[in-house]
């Protein structure tokens, strides 16, 4: 299967590996706004985090000396709040938390994935339909798709009888002037599977990866600095049910989340902060989430559907 490359997937293995071995033995507390949502235009990319970059949340941003500059909802948060509080990037996806796939296939933000939206064409080269380029807000998204039957053999597009497999590829990148007049580069990409979707199908496997990166420059009263947020997952094997009058929520496989934010001042150290979230689901209305935040570990559990978060 023709796979585009994710450049900032090596960036998210470092940080993985980080996040195993451990940073700081306590949580950069500073820092914790930065998990609580995701890069501009990320939202536009498939994976599991459930924030949305396009419905005006605020931009995240260090905070100056006097924490005037606390972008995002987590500012205000209490000593504490890097466990049992949140799931990282606006939470966990409804898809993983078991609201399921809906009437059609990928319903929802990203819309039906069985037909890509804007100008798109069978590309013989590399046997995926490609997608014009789409620019908006000031981000160029790319799109392409490839379909498979039962069989594993390349479609020209979605047939709604025999489609099997569809692979999306998505790609986002530009600069933005954010509104205090900071300056912001993005760097999003995306690559997901979804099968088992031929008629008769009892239910669906979902795999993928996901990275994005946000450098952003500015200044605060605190000085000149560079702010660098990298977010990405990993999906592994998770078996969605779709048969009717069945349990929707996941019943097999991984998710595999990790976030890392680093704030520069000029002349000074920076400071660095890492979270890393393993979700396991094994076939129970209980699925267990391991946190790494800053070489702290808890393992917490949220029920299918719907659940809450909850660490001892």
């Amino acid at each position: 299967m023709n796979r585009m490359p994710l450049r900032s997937l090596a960036a998210v293995a470092v940080l993985a590996t980080a996040c195993a071995l451990g940073t700081e033995p306590q949580i950069t507390e500073s820092l914790l706004p930065a998990f609580q949502s995701v890069p501009p235009g990320f939202s536009n990319a498939t994976s599991s985090f459930a924030g949305d970059s396009a419905t005006g949340n605020p931009e995240w941003g260090p905070q100056g000396r006097h924490g005037g500059r606390g972008h995002g909802p987590g500012r205000g948060m209490g000593p504490g709040a890097g466990f049992g509080s949140f799931m990282m990037g606006g939470g966990l996806g409804g898809l993983f938390m078991g609201h399921g796939f809906g009437p059609g296939f990928g319903r929802g933000r990203h819309g039906d994935l069985r037909y890509l939206p804007g100008d798109c064409d069978y590309d013989s080269s590399s046997g995926r339909v490609v997608c014009e380029p789409e620019t908006r807000n000031g981000l160029t998204i790319t799109r392409s798709a490839a379909y498979y039957d039962a069989d594993g053999q390349l479609q020209t597009g979605f047939d709604s009888l025999t489609t099997n497999t569809i692979n999306l590829q998505i790609g986002v990148s530009g600069t933005r002037i954010r509104r205090d007049g900071d300056t912001s580069t993005l760097q999003h990409a995306s690559d997901r599977t979804v099968s088992g979707l031929a008629p008769g199908s009892t239910q669906r496997t979902v795999d993928g990866t996901s990275a994005g990166e946000e450098t952003t420059v500015g200044t605060n009263d605190q000085g000149h600095f560079t702010a660098l947020r990298i977010i990405g997952d990993t999906i592994q094997g998770v078996v969605i049910p779709v048969e009717a009058g069945t349990r929707i929520y996941p019943v097999a496989g991984t998710v595999i989340r990790s976030m890392q934010a680093t704030v520069t001042y000029d002349g000074q150290d920076p400071v660095t902060s890492s979270r890393r979230e393993v979700i396991t689901y094994d076939g129970s209305d209980t699925a267990t989430i391991v946190i790494t935040h800053d070489g702290e570990t808890k393992t917490c559990t949220f029920t299918l559907p719907r659940g809450r978060l909850a660490c001892p």
